[in-house]
Parts: C-alpha cells; structure tokens; sequence
C-alpha cells in the first residue's frame, strides 16, 4: 500500500474538556483534508480503550481509575476527530480498571471492574443520564461482552474466565465462573513481564467468534505487552489461536511506541476494519497510556492481522471527515455554571467543595498538603506545555498549581500569604518569601519533564524560582498505580482557593 506524505493531520490535545464552560475552540483533524492521520488519536493518558461503532457514530471510554467523575465518554464521526460527551460514572465505588462500551437493543451499557468487584451501569443514550451502578457480584478484572446465536449473554473476564449473564445484562446468572481460554504461548526467549491474560473483546465475523486479548502484562519490558488473538465457532470455545499473533507488539525499546497493547477490533461505515489499543511513548511515560489506531485486513483463512507495511509513528491512510470533531483547550474561564468534563478529583469526589461561575472557580480548601487535599485535575497531552492560573486566598489557606501523580509523589507550587513552597517528589522545598500577598499569579513550565516555576503579581511580567528538576521518574514503572502525571490545582486548610483564568499551553 502506498502513503501520500501530504501534511499530518492534527490530531486534537485530547482531554477531558469542557463541554459546560467557556473555553477556547480549536478545530481539530477534521478541518484538514487529508487522508491521513497520526498516532495517537487520542492523546495523553487515555488507557483500556474501549469502542464500538453506532450507526454513523463511534464512542469510546476507557479506564478512569480514581478520579472521579468517572468513565470519560468520547464521540467521533470517522475514529480520528474524538470529543467529550459526558462522565458516565458519579458513584465512587473504588478504582475503576478496563471497561467493557456496548450497544444491545437500544440500551447502551459500560461493564467496568471496581473495589473487586465489576459493575455495570446503562443508559438510553450515551449521552445519559446513566444509571447508578449495579454489582454483579463477580470478581475479575477486564470484562468482555459477547451475545451468542441464540441470545445468551456471556462476560469474558481476565485468564480466560467466563460468566453468563441474565437477560437483561444486569446480573451474573448463577455467579458460576467458568474457564474458557489458556492463551496463547508467549516464546520463551521473548522479554515479557508475566502472561497476564487480560482485556477479553470478542467480535462476531462470518460464522466466528474472535477473542482479542492482551498478553506479558501492561508496564514491564517496552516489548512486555502484546495483542493476542483466536476464534471459535462458540463464545465458549474451543479457541484456535491466529497464525499471525501478535497482532500488535512492540519489537525493540528503541521504538517510540513502548507497551503496545489492549487491543478492540471496529468496523467503519466503509466496511474498513481497525484495531485501537494503548501504549506509552518512549521517553514520555509520565503522560501515561495513549490511545492509537492501526487497520487490520482479513486474509483468505479468516484471520485478522495488521499489515506488514504500517508503522505505528508514521501517517496511516484514512478518510477523516471534515468538521467531523471538535477539540476544546483545557483553558478554562470558569464562565458556566458547572465544572467542565476536563476536571476530576483524585479520590475523594465531592462536588460541594467548588462553585463555578462568573470567571471564577471557588475551591473550599482541604487537607494540608497536596497530596490529602483532594485536587482537582486534568489531563495534558503534549510533551511540553505551561500551565497558569490567577489566584485568590481567602481565609487561612494555601493555594497552587500541580503536576499530580499520586497523593505521595508530585511536584507543585504552593503559596500562601507569606511564602512560595514547592514540592518535589511531595516533599515541600521552601522557596521564598511571598511579596504578592492573597493575590497573584503562578506558573508551571515542563519541557521535555523539566520543570520550572514562576509567579506574577499581574500576570504580565514573571519572576522564576531559582529551583527547576525534572519528572520524568512520575511514572507507573517508579511507582505502580497505572497512573500518570495529571495537572491541576489544589486548595489546602482552611477557608477557600479562588482561582481565575487558567490557562494550558501548548510548547513547541
């Protein structure tokens, strides 16, 4: 297959953004008329994927773990242009791993693992309202959906575990968990964290079932993670593996696609068949898991297989709809009435710490540092950007901007009214006295994970902080969790934090 190397398309700073407050609009990939796009098509820490196609639309969420709201839905018109819908998930009932997005009979449900246990949650629109979840009582992590011949409803689980559900899809019929697949065998000479059958997405095709899993586990080795394959006559097998698996696989660490893995098959409305899975970039695993695309094609035999003349990192021909999406920046003016969708509380969910309207976010103040403060967050998508914010102390609080991994391990600038403190690797470094008093404005610059520091008294002329480090480290193979290295703002002690005006940007 030939590729025009015409110009990329753009492919959107894809975060959570805001759909009920006033942001600046930037049109993404679908104003540029091409027949190309890049990976990733969705960009920054976007792990699990989980797609399906409705008719002339595609949705998509994936794993929120514990920020909350949770279960980001996505929409898209040609699977390049991504744009937020609503968070499906207002119930925290724990860490929310890889989902399972579908469409049965008009309903529209998400089965998700949490707290042990998986859920599911419904809705006669994407859009919502959805439901509160219900548990179906069965453990496992990872569920996978599939509908047999005659109707029966099953959910694949991790190492190869398999459950019916009832009719209606809300709970486990008998709870009686059997085993249905042992994997494919991974050589022994390949470097590979563990087996780690998980992520089970089944598709029905001409009188087959397929089973797409992952194998050799999520973070390890950058050649560690794999998308795995089989088919059936049945959902409960027997499974023969595919003669092409991997069907997705790093091959070398000097790759710049790391951990590719997690794989859903999709059909488009041209009958053009995709897989879309994550990975971590090379040198960038502190944006964490990225969303990508890649076509699949069908061979003689009815096994699915990527073709041998793509390359991940290089343009990949596809027809993009112009207008087919919209991108917002993660800026927000607070000008709505609502927090918009790009912002989540890590753990603790509790709306009644914020007010928002008329240019300002008021955020009651919690804890006393940033990490028990419950802040609020977002997720950046470039390798290099700023972010600023005015802010406003009222009573005895402390105030700042955050680069947020977990509630251990960040970096930030914290102030109140009498001096600056930054944190590195949460721990509180003193960094002056604060002459702006209860107002002012901060600023964090990363480039390439160097960080550096910076506040205004007008947001016109800045001052840096004579201490810069770096961050790369802020990361899933430091420090577990899965995680990523999010940007936010934090409201500490006493009284309340107004923030005004915060701005993300983009560095070239």
């Amino acid at each position: 297959m030939m590729y025009r190397a015409i110009f990329l398309v753009l492919i959107f700073l894809p975060l959570c953004l805001l759909s009920q407050t006033e942001t600046t609009l930037i049109h993404s990939a679908g104003k540029v008329r091409d027949s190309s796009y890049t990976n990733p098509i969705l960009a920054g820490d976007y792990p699990d994927p989980s797609i399906f196609r409705d008719g002339d639309d595609y949705y998509m969420t994936h794993s929120s773990f514990e920020y909350y709201p949770g279960l980001l839905i996505w929409h898209s018109k040609d699977l390049v242009n991504w744009e937020p819908v609503c968070h499906a998930l207002h119930k925290n009932v724990g860490s929310v791993w890889a989902p399972e997005f579908l469409k049965y009979q008009d309903k529209y449900y998400i089965y998700f693992p949490a707290g042990g246990t998986n859920w599911v949650i419904t809705a006669d629109s994407p859009k919502g309202p959805w439901s509160d979840p219900v548990d179906l009582k069965v453990g496992q992590i990872d569920p996978g959906h599939v509908v047999d011949l005659d109707g029966k409803r099953y959910l694949h689980m991790n190492y190869g575990k398999v459950v019916e559900l009832s009719d209606d899809g809300l709970s486990a019929k008998g709870k009686e968990v059997s085993h249905s697949y042992d994997g494919w065998d991974i050589p022994d000479d390949w470097d590979v964290a563990c087996k780690c059958l998980e992520s089970p997405k089944l598709t029905y095709k001409d009188g087959y079932f397929y089973l797409t899993v992952a194998e050799g586990g999520t973070v390890g080795p950058a050649t560690a993670h794999m998308v795995v394959s089989a088919r059936s006559k049945s959902p409960l097998g027997p499974w023969e593996n595919s003669p092409h698996n991997p069907i997705v696989h790093t091959w070398s660490k000097d790759e710049k696609w790391h951990a590719k893995g997690h794989g859903t098959l999709v059909e488009d409305r041209e009958k053009n068949w995709w897989i879309v899975y994550h990975a971590y970039e090379r040198d960038f695993y502190t944006l964490g898991r990225q969303t990508l695309m890649e076509p699949v094609e069908w061979t003689e035999e009815g096994w699915f297989k990527v073709p041998e003349d793509i390359q991940t990192n290089l343009p990949i021909r596809k027809k993009v709809v112009e207008n087919g999406g919209q991108m917002f920046s993660l800026s927000d003016t607070f000008e709505g009435d609502k927090l918009g969708l790009q912002w989540t509380f890590y753990k603790e969910y509790d709306l009644s710490r914020v007010q928002v309207g008329d240019g300002m976010l008021q955020f009651r103040a919690e804890g006393d540092n940033p990490g028990n403060s419950a802040p609020l967050l977002c997720v950046p998508s470039d390798e290099s950007y700023e972010i600023q914010v005015n802010y406003e102390l009222v009573g005895d609080t402390q105030g700042g901007l955050v680069l947020f991994y977990d509630q251990s391990m960040y970096a930030g600038l914290v102030v109140n009214e009498g001096k600056f403190t930054i944190y590195r690797r949460g721990q509180p470094l003193n960094a002056g006295t604060n002459l702006m008093g209860q107002t002012g404005y901060l600023k964090i610059r990363n480039v390439g994970n160097t960080v550096t520091f910076y506040y205004s008294p007008d947001g016109e002329e800045w001052q840096k902080i004579e201490r810069s480090f770096v961050v790369d480290s802020y990361n899933h193979t430091a420090f577990g969790g899965f995680l990523s290295l999010k940007i936010g703002l934090v409201s500490i002690g006493e009284g309340s934090v107004n923030f005004r005006d915060f701005v993300y940007s983009r560095i070239d």
